[in-house]
């Protein structure tokens, strides 16, 4: 059953069309990538001479509008066989659901940071790197001149090209393959704004059918959107009170582990095992990020907590037993007719 709704703001569905169209292609598909290394092979900045393959996780780097500069990709392939790879930059998403950090497939053409960064030309086809072996790949990233302050998120994909499984999508057969990318984060400098709402929030129930004989079980879903021009990692609070302000939730701020890049949602539930069965319920769910001490946001929704299955017999009941005493009424204040002797004719 669904409470009380608030009608949810329009979405954007490029991103997400982009992230899924690989997936309807047959033996060709590709996924999105996955983190850093998948344990067969990664992908890692490159480290400088005699330094380790950790020294760096992801790419930071920053510059002005017009800025050019170089770096280099790292792929390394803990196989024991040979592995051909795809390589290719790209931009960073959210998932709609979830707010996973999610690098765009091959077949979805860049338009910010991945549009900026051009591989060498050795990477032009395709990549082949020995087993137990490494692969670095140099890039260059130029900042066009019309770049918008702010954090632009990408990564360095390497898309193995053998296909390593075969999944039916109603009668097409879609050939799985496998990417890993690190990811790359670059500031350009300027106004910065750190931005972070809480949207559409909205509780999903279901309640025994008998009442208090059983835990009435809510969801609670609610989108966060960064409106800045800045990464954030939202911290979520939510709580919620009954009649006359009596407390029923209260969930402390707790890191929700997204990163959530500039311009994008994320849709979040949570489970709320032991929510009340009968009253008026008003619920709120705080945004803020530790990074940014004065950024905040809140929403809510309220909603009307009745064991239906139970108050729909009650009221069966009722009418059952309204109805039996206006039936009674009826028959008691018919008038009763007293029966009426026939007139004899003549006589003796």
């Amino acid at each position: 059953m669904r409470i009380r709704r608030r009608p949810a703001r329009p979405r954007s569905v490029a991103l997400l069309l982009a992230a899924l169209c690989g997936l309807l292609l047959p033996a060709t598909a590709a996924t999105t990538a996955t983190a850093a290394d998948n344990g067969t092979w990664g992908v890692f900045p490159t480290p400088p001479a005699g330094a380790a393959m950790t020294d760096r996780a992801y790419f930071f780097h920053q510059g002005t509008a017009g800025t050019a500069l170089a770096d280099s990709a790292t792929i390394l392939n803990s196989s024991d066989k040979e592995l051909t790879f795809q390589v290719f930059a790209t931009d960073a998403m959210n998932t709609p659901s979830g707010g996973a950090f999610a690098l765009l497939p091959v077949e979805a053409k860049p338009k910010d940071v991945g549009a900026w960064i051009a591989l060498a030309p050795e990477a032009a086809t395709t990549v082949t790197v020995p087993a137990k072996g490494r692969k670095d790949i140099p890039f260059s990233v130029k900042v066009p001149a019309d770049a918008t302050p702010g954090d632009h998120v990408g990564g360095i994909v390497a898309l193995n090209t053998a296909v390593e499984g075969v999944r039916r999508d109603g009668k097409v057969q879609v050939g799985v393959k496998r990417s890993v990318g690190a990811r790359l984060y670059f500031r350009v400098p300027g106004p910065v704004t750190a931005g972070l709402s809480v949207e559409d929030v909205r509780v999903t129930r279901s309640a025994p059918v008998v009442p208090w004989l059983g835990d009435a079980r809510a969801t609670i879903t609610y989108t966060l959107v960064n409106r800045g021009n800045v990464v954030v990692e939202p911290r979520v609070t939510i709580s919620a009170q009954g009649l006359f302000g009596r407390e029923v939730l209260d969930r402390a701020a707790r890191a929700t582990g997204l990163v959530l890049l500039p311009g994008q949602r994320a849709e979040l539930s949570e489970a709320w095992p032991d929510a009340p069965q009968l009253d008026w319920v008003d619920v709120k769910v705080s945004a803020d990020a530790t990074a940014h001490p004065d950024l905040r946001s809140e929403s809510g929704t309220d909603f009307l907590a009745v064991p239906w299955p139970a108050a729909g017999a009650a009221l069966l009941l009722t009418a059952a037993a309204t109805a039996f005493l206006i039936l009674r009424r009826r028959r008691r204040t018919v008038p009763e007719h007293p029966q009426r002797t026939p007139d004899l004719v003549g006589g003796r």
